[in-house]
């Protein structure tokens, strides 16, 4: 290829070039697409038309269900293009956008979910006065700056040259495997690329840990059934904040974990630790505004438990 010539299209090697793998993981990852589009649609519905849920707590965890909704689709869709076809081209240019955007977005949205439980476990007499006001605006905020964070990051990678080679050893488009592909030294680029990523992940990680000791210490000055409905409810985020920070990894069957997995068990860690929506859910089919709650629940249950038996048992046969 020229030198002067610059690339528009990538080739991503996707997961397997294994055709019954390919399958089997279109299949599981069908399901699992499905199952995250319903489950988090279906806690969006739950709480718009729930009245008695119109709090801070819940107009934050459907804002959780409609970025996950959106994460997911960003690299699952054209996952399952690549499984099913030989072409693997993308262009990069849309889903590195779209891609830091959601991602930035969730971890502002669960560093400001973690202070409003602390803010409702440790200030209680002050959390009804919370205004849904200042809620819209933090989530306006958390917006921008995800816009801000994910032009910046585009923008520091499309700007390299590519001259080829143009395959990407992944199945979507993310800023390391990318930059790779570079014909210059990627040094200077990669220096703020990391800062800016670096920044905003550890700014929140420290937000978060903060929050979480507070609420811990404070717990100890509550009645037994506080501390029970509390650990409760934070327990819940906890584990969504720990399934979002944990796996991070250029590793594809790692990058599976945060891109496909994750999306599927926020909902299903919602909907089944939370009594309140749980009740509202039955209310809801009660008065007819949907009617397959019960098998939702129940296919959650079964489909959850084969697809994380394929993924373990996959995951087994690449190592």
């Amino acid at each position: 290829m020229a030198p002067d010539t610059y690339l528009t299209q990538f080739v991503f090697l996707g997961l397997t070039d294994n055709w019954v793998q390919e399958i089997l993981f279109f299949m599981a990852f069908s399901a699992m697409y499905v199952l995250t589009l319903w489950g988090n649609i279906l806690i969006m519905v739950t709480i718009v038309f729930t009245p008695c849920l119109s709090t801070p707590m819940y107009f934050f965890l459907s804002n959780l269900s409609f970025i996950d909704i959106c994460h997911s689709s960003v690299t699952v869709p054209k996952m399952l293009e690549g499984l099913l076809f030989d072409r693997k081209t993308i262009s990069c240019i849309a889903q590195l956008f779209f891609l830091h955007l959601f991602a930035c977005a969730e971890i502002l949205l669960l560093t400001i979910m973690a202070y409003d439980r602390y803010v409702a476990i440790c200030a209680p007499l002050h959390y009804p006065n919370v205004n849904m006001r200042v809620c819209v605006q933090l989530v306006f905020v958390l917006w921008l700056v995800g816009t801000v964070h994910s032009l910046v990051q585009t923008f520091l990678t499309i700007r390299l040259p590519y001259c080829g080679p143009n395959v990407i050893d992944s199945y979507f488009c993310n800023v390391p495997p990318v930059i790779k592909l570079a014909c210059t030294d990627t040094c200077l680029t990669g220096i703020p690329i990391v800062s800016n990523r670096g920044t905003i992940s550890l700014s929140c990680f420290l937000a978060l840990v903060a929050s979480y000791t507070i609420i811990l210490f404070s717990l100890r000055k509550q009645s037994a059934e506080g501390r029970r409905k509390a650990l409760s409810t934070c327990l819940a985020h906890f584990m969504v904040v720990s399934l979002f920070f944990g796996p991070f990894s250029t590793d594809k069957l790692v990058s599976v974990f945060y891109t496909v997995v994750t999306p599927l068990l926020n909902p299903f860690i919602d909907t089944l630790r939370n009594e309140e929506i749980k009740s509202a859910m039955k209310h809801l089919r009660q008065r007819r505004v949907f009617k397959p709650y019960p098998i939702y629940i129940e296919l959650n249950l079964v489909t959850l438990k084969v697809i994380l038996s394929f993924i373990s048992t996959s995951i087994l046969y690449f190592l």
